[in-house]
């Protein structure tokens, strides 16, 4: 466990907003933690006297005296962000203002690789501050001082990441998709929007819910697992675990493409970026087989909007993220709801691993700021 000075609440305050904003002078600083100049500059002594912040040059104040800027000192530390992912595991290693110093990708089945690879490459003086493993599961707790997921669901991967990690740092478990919600949040298309609903379409399906900006985890941390509706809903059938699942992911959209292609045409697509590519082609039938997909995924989409009413849905995932859905997902949903705004993912791939080395950032500052539990 990575040990932090106690601090001053003062200094506290001005290492989160320092952290925030990368580099600052301490005027800035004063102004963004709200505290007087003599309380800054007794801050930013105290943070540079134990390494938590450095300065970093000068920069002109506009009245002919230039002003000292200051950064994250290298006690400050890093924190690391694994997006295990259904095919490709995905490892960011970021400083806590955000800034990354690691990335490694790899196969899912070399996760611990992979992680050790980013490991490796982070500075060797900065502390690890935390770990944010982003799984595609349910991320409550089975027990108190647990960390594992809390199905049999990303379990084994996990467990192998798990022996990759170092000992003595937190570890952190989040929902794929959540994470993924956060960085369309941030950096995507739903910037400047507190409220939406991100629909992942792919392996798997999952939404991520924002609300007030905030991403709602539900009481058992398993609010927007989709996977579980009741489906089908037919007199004369019986809703399956998970059915609807395995309808609307891309292991069965490619299977009815196959069962859909004729022998004369050109060979079966065997990945979704195929099929939606023969699409844009002009393939008449793999235009069918995304038009009826887009009306499958606009379906769901009216039963999210029946419940949530977000005014935003993004689309992403595997195949969910493709434009071609856009169109008609649009045209089912306004037939069958109210008016919803529908655009695609704009993080794509890395927005899971993005998301969670957010979370991290944030955790990681919390570590530091922690440590204040003095009185000025």
């Amino acid at each position: 466990m990575v040990r932090t000075p106690r601090l001053t609440e003062s200094a506290s305050s001005v290492f989160a907003v320092l952290a925030q904003a990368g580099t600052a002078t301490r005027p800035q600083l004063a102004s963004l933690a709200r505290l007087s100049k003599p309380t800054v500059s007794s801050a930013v002594a105290e943070l540079e006297g134990v390494h938590l912040a450095a300065h970093s040059g000068t920069a002109s104040s506009g009245t002919g005296r230039n002003a000292a800027v200051y950064r994250l000192g290298p006690a400050a530390g890093a924190v690391l962000a694994v997006d295990l992912g259904p095919a490709v595991t995905r490892v960011r290693g970021c400083a806590l203002d955000g800034s990354l110093l690691a990335e490694a990708t790899g196969p899912r089945e070399e996760a611990a690789d992979v992680v050790r690879d980013a490991l490796s490459a982070l500075p060797a003086d900065a502390p690890l501050r935390t770990i944010v493993v982003a799984v595609g599961d349910v991320t409550a707790r089975a027990e108190e001082g647990t960390v594992r997921p809390a199905t049999a669901k990303a379990g084994p991967v996990f467990d192998a990441v798990a022996v990759a990690l170092p000992p003595g740092v937190p570890v952190h478990l989040e929902n794929n998709v959540n994470c993924a919600a956060l960085a369309e949040l941030h950096e995507g298309a739903a910037r400047d929007r507190h409220t939406f609903g991100y629909l992942r379409i792919g392996v798997g399906i999952g939404l991520g819910i924002v609300v007030g900006g905030q991403v709602l985890a539900g009481a058992n941390g398993a609010a927007g697992e989709l996977a579980r509706l009741p489906y089908p809903w037919d007199d004369d059938l019986e809703p399956r675990h998970e059915a609807l699942e395995e309808y609307m992911g891309a292991r069965s959209l490619l299977r009815r493409a196959a069962e859909a292609w004729p022998e004369s045409d050109v060979s079966c697509p065997r990945t979704a970026e195929r099929l939606f590519s023969l699409a844009g082609e002009g393939s008449a039938v793999a235009r069918a087989i995304v038009d009826r997909h887009a009306v499958d995924v606009g379906r769901l989409a009216a039963a999210v909007t029946a419940v949530l009413d977000p005014g935003l849905l993004v689309l992403g995932g595997s195949t969910g993220a493709f434009p071609q859905l856009l169109a008609g997902v649009r045209a089912e949903l306004e037939r069958l709801s109210w008016p919803t705004e529908v655009v695609s993912s704009q993080v794509g791939d890395l927005g899971t691993v993005v998301g969670a080395a957010r979370l991290a950032v944030a955790r990681g500052v919390q570590t530091v700021t922690e440590a204040a539990r003095t009185k000025d």
